[in-house]
Protein backbone atom coordinates (compact mmCIF):
# COMPACT_ATOMS: atom_id res chain seq x y z
CA UNK A 1 0.00 0.00 0.00
CA UNK A 2 2.84 2.53 0.97
CA UNK A 3 4.66 1.78 -2.63
CA UNK A 4 0.84 2.48 -4.15
CA UNK A 5 0.83 5.70 -2.41
CA UNK A 6 3.84 6.58 -3.09
CA UNK A 7 3.19 6.15 -6.92
CA UNK A 8 0.10 7.89 -6.43
CA UNK A 9 1.63 10.76 -4.91
CA UNK A 10 4.36 10.98 -8.04
CA UNK A 11 1.79 11.26 -10.69
CA UNK A 12 0.20 14.15 -9.09
CA UNK A 13 2.83 15.81 -8.14
CA UNK A 14 3.97 15.54 -11.68
CA UNK A 15 0.62 16.31 -13.13
CA UNK A 16 0.42 19.27 -11.46
CA UNK A 17 4.31 20.38 -12.71
CA UNK A 18 3.45 19.77 -15.94
CA UNK A 19 -0.06 21.91 -16.09
CA UNK A 20 2.31 24.62 -13.98
CA UNK A 21 4.92 24.63 -16.66
CA UNK A 22 2.29 24.93 -19.69
CA UNK A 23 0.74 27.77 -18.13
CA UNK A 24 4.10 29.62 -18.13
CA UNK A 25 4.01 28.85 -21.68
CA UNK A 26 0.48 29.93 -22.16
CA UNK A 27 1.49 33.49 -20.64
CA UNK A 28 4.32 33.78 -23.23
CA UNK A 29 2.45 32.83 -25.83
CA UNK A 30 -0.53 34.70 -25.18
CA UNK A 31 -2.67 31.48 -25.96
CA UNK A 32 -4.15 29.14 -23.22
CA UNK A 33 -5.67 26.80 -25.98
CA UNK A 34 -2.19 25.14 -25.80
CA UNK A 35 -3.90 23.30 -22.84
CA UNK A 36 -6.53 21.51 -25.05
CA UNK A 37 -3.82 20.07 -27.28
CA UNK A 38 -2.09 18.79 -23.81
CA UNK A 39 -5.02 16.77 -22.69
CA UNK A 40 -4.52 13.79 -24.38
CA UNK A 41 -0.98 13.36 -23.79
CA UNK A 42 -0.60 14.35 -20.34
CA UNK A 43 -2.09 10.81 -19.42
CA UNK A 44 0.26 9.41 -21.61
CA UNK A 45 2.81 11.10 -19.31
CA UNK A 46 0.96 9.87 -16.03
CA UNK A 47 0.95 5.98 -17.78
CA UNK A 48 4.34 6.16 -18.58
CA UNK A 49 5.39 7.48 -15.58
CA UNK A 50 3.20 4.89 -13.42
CA UNK A 51 4.88 2.35 -16.01
CA UNK A 52 8.44 3.31 -15.20
CA UNK A 53 7.17 3.08 -11.07
CA UNK A 54 4.93 0.37 -10.87
CA UNK A 55 5.68 -3.29 -10.48
CA UNK A 56 2.70 -5.00 -11.82
CA UNK A 57 2.43 -7.92 -14.27
CA UNK A 58 4.37 -6.77 -17.17
CA UNK A 59 2.02 -7.60 -20.50
CA UNK A 60 -0.90 -5.67 -18.52
CA UNK A 61 1.58 -2.35 -17.80
CA UNK A 62 2.30 -2.96 -21.33
CA UNK A 63 -1.38 -3.14 -22.83
CA UNK A 64 -2.53 -0.26 -20.90
CA UNK A 65 0.38 2.06 -21.39
CA UNK A 66 0.59 1.28 -25.07
CA UNK A 67 -3.14 2.02 -25.43
CA UNK A 68 -3.17 5.10 -24.00
CA UNK A 69 0.28 6.71 -25.88
CA UNK A 70 -1.70 6.05 -29.11
CA UNK A 71 -4.61 7.22 -28.23
CA UNK A 72 -3.01 10.57 -26.50
CA UNK A 73 -0.42 11.21 -29.09
CA UNK A 74 -3.14 10.92 -32.12
CA UNK A 75 -5.57 13.26 -29.72
CA UNK A 76 -2.99 16.03 -29.25
CA UNK A 77 -1.63 15.65 -32.86
CA UNK A 78 -5.20 16.28 -34.11
CA UNK A 79 -6.19 19.10 -31.68
CA UNK A 80 -2.98 20.68 -32.92
CA UNK A 81 -3.33 20.32 -36.45
CA UNK A 82 -7.03 21.72 -36.43
CA UNK A 83 -6.13 24.68 -34.01
CA UNK A 84 -3.19 25.66 -35.86
CA UNK A 85 -3.16 29.28 -36.91
CA UNK A 86 -6.47 29.85 -35.97
CA UNK A 87 -5.16 31.60 -32.63
CA UNK A 88 -7.18 31.33 -28.83
CA UNK A 89 -10.23 29.71 -28.71
CA UNK A 90 -12.86 31.76 -27.74
CA UNK A 91 -13.24 30.20 -24.69
CA UNK A 92 -10.58 31.92 -23.35
CA UNK A 93 -10.78 35.35 -25.48
CA UNK A 94 -14.12 35.49 -23.41
CA UNK A 95 -12.16 34.40 -19.95
CA UNK A 96 -9.55 37.25 -21.00
CA UNK A 97 -11.75 40.01 -21.74
CA UNK A 98 -13.98 39.41 -18.51
CA UNK A 99 -11.05 39.51 -15.87
CA UNK A 100 -8.59 41.80 -17.80
CA UNK A 101 -5.16 41.79 -15.74
CA UNK A 102 -6.69 38.75 -13.37
CA UNK A 103 -6.82 36.43 -16.19
CA UNK A 104 -3.53 34.98 -16.07
CA UNK A 105 -3.62 33.79 -12.71
CA UNK A 106 -7.05 32.76 -12.70
CA UNK A 107 -6.06 30.95 -15.71
CA UNK A 108 -3.59 28.99 -13.80
CA UNK A 109 -6.52 27.70 -11.37
CA UNK A 110 -9.72 27.37 -12.96
CA UNK A 111 -7.84 26.47 -16.70
CA UNK A 112 -4.53 24.48 -15.89
CA UNK A 113 -4.64 22.91 -12.50
CA UNK A 114 -8.57 22.33 -12.55
CA UNK A 115 -7.25 20.39 -15.78
CA UNK A 116 -4.46 18.71 -14.17
CA UNK A 117 -6.84 17.84 -11.52
CA UNK A 118 -9.05 16.13 -13.63
CA UNK A 119 -6.67 14.76 -15.37
CA UNK A 120 -4.91 12.47 -12.26
CA UNK A 121 -8.34 11.54 -11.49
CA UNK A 122 -9.95 10.50 -14.64
CA UNK A 123 -6.66 8.39 -15.12
CA UNK A 124 -6.63 5.98 -12.34
CA UNK A 125 -7.40 2.99 -14.23
CA UNK A 126 -4.59 3.73 -16.29
CA UNK A 127 -2.47 3.75 -12.68
CA UNK A 128 -3.96 1.09 -11.10
CA UNK A 129 -3.94 -1.46 -14.06
CA UNK A 130 -0.22 -1.18 -14.02
CA UNK A 131 0.03 -1.66 -9.99
CA UNK A 132 -1.23 -5.22 -9.28
CA UNK A 133 0.90 -8.43 -9.87
CA UNK A 134 -2.18 -10.13 -9.49
CA UNK A 135 -3.33 -12.06 -12.24
CA UNK A 136 -0.15 -12.70 -13.53
CA UNK A 137 -1.93 -13.36 -16.88
CA UNK A 138 -4.44 -11.45 -19.16
CA UNK A 139 -8.24 -12.34 -18.46
CA UNK A 140 -10.66 -11.79 -20.50
CA UNK A 141 -11.53 -8.51 -19.04
CA UNK A 142 -7.96 -7.22 -20.21
CA UNK A 143 -9.34 -8.30 -24.00
CA UNK A 144 -12.76 -6.86 -23.52
CA UNK A 145 -11.31 -3.59 -22.56
CA UNK A 146 -8.95 -3.34 -25.57
CA UNK A 147 -12.02 -4.44 -27.84
CA UNK A 148 -13.98 -1.69 -26.32
CA UNK A 149 -10.61 0.58 -26.72
CA UNK A 150 -10.50 -0.45 -30.54
CA UNK A 151 -13.81 0.33 -31.10
CA UNK A 152 -13.86 3.70 -28.97
CA UNK A 153 -10.67 4.97 -31.02
CA UNK A 154 -12.21 4.17 -34.32
CA UNK A 155 -15.42 5.97 -33.84
CA UNK A 156 -13.13 9.44 -32.63
CA UNK A 157 -10.35 9.23 -35.27
CA UNK A 158 -12.79 8.11 -38.02
CA UNK A 159 -15.19 10.65 -36.65
CA UNK A 160 -12.64 13.52 -36.62
CA UNK A 161 -11.29 12.55 -40.03
CA UNK A 162 -14.34 12.67 -41.52
CA UNK A 163 -15.39 16.28 -39.96
CA UNK A 164 -11.87 17.14 -40.94
CA UNK A 165 -12.67 16.23 -45.09
CA UNK A 166 -16.02 17.75 -44.57
CA UNK A 167 -14.45 21.42 -43.60
CA UNK A 168 -11.92 21.28 -45.90
CA UNK A 169 -14.67 21.34 -48.77
CA UNK A 170 -15.59 24.66 -49.35
CA UNK A 171 -18.93 24.25 -50.90
CA UNK A 172 -19.84 22.53 -47.23
CA UNK A 173 -19.09 26.27 -45.29
CA UNK A 174 -22.10 26.92 -43.22
CA UNK A 175 -23.45 23.62 -43.80
CA UNK A 176 -24.17 20.85 -41.23
CA UNK A 177 -22.08 17.79 -41.11
CA UNK A 178 -24.52 14.86 -41.26
CA UNK A 179 -22.89 12.09 -43.30
CA UNK A 180 -20.84 8.77 -42.40
CA UNK A 181 -20.71 8.38 -38.62
CA UNK A 182 -22.54 11.81 -38.12
CA UNK A 183 -25.94 10.46 -39.55
CA UNK A 184 -25.87 8.02 -36.28
CA UNK A 185 -24.61 10.15 -33.74
CA UNK A 186 -23.97 14.07 -33.67
CA UNK A 187 -20.78 13.49 -31.96
CA UNK A 188 -19.33 10.22 -32.77
CA UNK A 189 -15.64 11.47 -31.93
CA UNK A 190 -17.24 11.98 -28.07
CA UNK A 191 -18.92 8.48 -27.58
CA UNK A 192 -15.76 7.11 -28.78
CA UNK A 193 -13.71 8.72 -26.55
CA UNK A 194 -15.96 7.84 -23.32
CA UNK A 195 -15.93 3.96 -24.87
CA UNK A 196 -12.39 4.04 -24.38
CA UNK A 197 -12.52 4.98 -21.41
CA UNK A 198 -14.57 2.42 -19.88
CA UNK A 199 -12.09 0.32 -22.04
CA UNK A 200 -9.37 1.46 -19.75
CA UNK A 201 -11.60 0.46 -16.71
CA UNK A 202 -12.21 -2.97 -18.17
CA UNK A 203 -8.06 -3.66 -17.54
CA UNK A 204 -7.91 -2.16 -14.48
CA UNK A 205 -11.18 -4.03 -13.53
CA UNK A 206 -9.18 -7.56 -14.43
CA UNK A 207 -6.56 -6.20 -11.35
CA UNK A 208 -7.66 -6.92 -7.80
CA UNK A 209 -8.27 -2.84 -6.55
CA UNK A 210 -9.45 -2.08 -10.04
CA UNK A 211 -13.15 -1.81 -9.42
CA UNK A 212 -13.28 1.50 -7.57
CA UNK A 213 -11.85 3.25 -10.49
CA UNK A 214 -15.20 3.24 -11.94
CA UNK A 215 -15.09 6.64 -11.15
CA UNK A 216 -13.24 7.85 -14.08
CA UNK A 217 -15.39 6.46 -17.12
CA UNK A 218 -18.36 7.97 -14.85
CA UNK A 219 -16.99 11.15 -14.97
CA UNK A 220 -15.14 11.23 -18.08
CA UNK A 221 -18.74 10.38 -19.98
CA UNK A 222 -20.46 12.88 -17.49
CA UNK A 223 -17.91 15.54 -18.77
CA UNK A 224 -18.19 14.91 -22.34
CA UNK A 225 -22.36 14.41 -22.35
CA UNK A 226 -23.35 17.45 -19.67
CA UNK A 227 -20.43 19.73 -19.42
CA UNK A 228 -17.32 20.25 -21.64
CA UNK A 229 -18.60 18.43 -24.79
CA UNK A 230 -21.69 18.06 -26.32
CA UNK A 231 -23.80 20.67 -23.87
CA UNK A 232 -20.95 22.92 -24.46
CA UNK A 233 -20.80 22.85 -28.35
CA UNK A 234 -24.55 22.40 -29.16
CA UNK A 235 -25.03 25.74 -26.84
CA UNK A 236 -23.06 27.63 -29.97
CA UNK A 237 -24.08 25.23 -32.73
CA UNK A 238 -27.83 25.88 -32.09
CA UNK A 239 -26.94 29.78 -31.77
CA UNK A 240 -24.75 29.84 -35.58
CA UNK A 241 -26.68 27.13 -37.22
CA UNK A 242 -30.13 27.08 -38.23
CA UNK A 243 -30.35 23.71 -40.00
CA UNK A 244 -28.47 22.37 -36.91
CA UNK A 245 -32.07 22.22 -35.46
CA UNK A 246 -33.21 19.87 -37.59
CA UNK A 247 -30.06 17.33 -37.86
CA UNK A 248 -30.91 17.84 -33.43
CA UNK A 249 -34.43 16.63 -34.00
CA UNK A 250 -33.40 13.46 -36.38
CA UNK A 251 -30.08 11.81 -35.10
CA UNK A 252 -28.88 10.90 -31.72
CA UNK A 253 -26.75 13.02 -29.24
CA UNK A 254 -24.53 10.31 -28.16
CA UNK A 255 -25.14 6.69 -28.39
CA UNK A 256 -25.42 5.85 -32.32
CA UNK A 257 -28.87 5.18 -33.33
CA UNK A 258 -30.49 4.96 -36.60
CA UNK A 259 -31.76 8.50 -37.69
CA UNK A 260 -35.19 9.36 -37.41
CA UNK A 261 -37.15 10.05 -40.71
Amino acid sequence: MEHTATILLTTAAVTLAMMFGLWLVSLAMKNASIVDIFWGAGFAVIAVVTFARADGYAPRKLLIVSLVAIWGLRLASYIGWRNAGKGEDFRYQAMRKRYGDRFALISLFTVFILQGVLMWVISLPLQFAQLSREPARLTWLDFLGAALWVIGLSFEAIGDGQLARFKADPANKGKVMDRGLWAYTRHPNYFGDALLWWGYFLIALATRRGWWTVISPLLMTTLLMKVSGVALLEKTLVKTRPEYRDYVSRTSAFFPLPPKR
